[in-house]
């Protein structure tokens, strides 16, 4: 069984790292180049990379900042926000990314998710679900879909998806825990690796993601204090959590 692993998010919004709270309040908290230059240094497993605003605004993701970010990088990085195509997804790769997070173009059109996976492959696709109540939400979480997050999740997997990233809207931003609940039962409907994200705020509250999920997506968390990510570990080491 692999370890589990701990990934920063850079959610961007016109060239900046954004945070608010559940997915509302937008507030600057720094530059993408920088603050993911960091994550990696101080021993980040991977780095995710969302371009929030990409799929409301109708435009591909910001391809030279990927690439800036890149070039910054020596641990493993997902790109999402705006990737309707195999075409986007081979330019992302092309700017550096190992890579892609697709949301609201899968939901349109499920058959994107097979095309990635034949192009890229399985390992190369990650589906990214935002869920609210146990509801999926697409475009940045304005648009009810009818599908519910374990659902979809199974129906991802059996598409050609690599791995989950998972975001509870109710807990994003929140630092009161993640949603165990939502998470348990989208890891519970499929084989895939789960990435829990929403609602770190303390070591115990990833200590219990990762009791469910194979790894835990880290923002409010690290984000006023990058070095945060070296003694996050030890203090999680602390809870029994084997990590790489």
């Amino acid at each position: 069984m692999p370890l589990p692993r701990l990934i920063p998010c850079l959610d961007v919004a016109a060239g900046r790292v954004v945070k608010g709270v559940r997915f509302e309040g937008l507030r600057d908290v720094g530059d993408p180049v920088e603050l993911g230059a960091r994550y990696s240094d101080e021993g980040a497993d991977e780095l995710v990379f969302l371009d929030v605003k990409a799929t409301l605004d109708e435009r591909p993701t910001l391809l030279g900042l990927v690439e800036r970010v890149a070039e910054s990088l020596a641990i493993p990085f997902t790109v999402g926000g705006g990737v309707r195509s195999v075409a986007d997804a081979q330019e992302l790769l092309a700017a550096g990314a190992d890579k892609v997070a697709v949301n609201s173009a899968a939901l349109e059109r499920p058959a994107l998710v097979t095309e990635l996976a034949g192009e890229l492959g399985s390992q190369a696709v990650v589906v990214a679900i935002d869920a609210e109540g146990g509801a999926v939400r697409s475009r940045a979480g304005t648009a009810e879909t009818g599908r519910r997050a374990a659902d979809w999740a199974r129906e991802a997997a059996e598409l050609g998806a690599g791995e989950i990233l998972l975001t509870s809207i109710d807990a994003d931003g929140t630092r009161d825990g993640y949603d165990l609940d939502l998470t348990r039962d989208v890891a519970d409907s499929v084989d895939l690796a789960v990435i829990a994200s929403g609602g770190a705020g303390e070591a115990r509250h990833v200590a219990e993601a990762l009791d469910v999920a194979q790894a835990a997506l880290l923002a409010s968390i690290l984000h006023e204090d990058p070095t945060r990510l070296g003694t996050l570990r030890e203090e999680l080491r602390a809870f029994g959590v084997a990590l790489r």
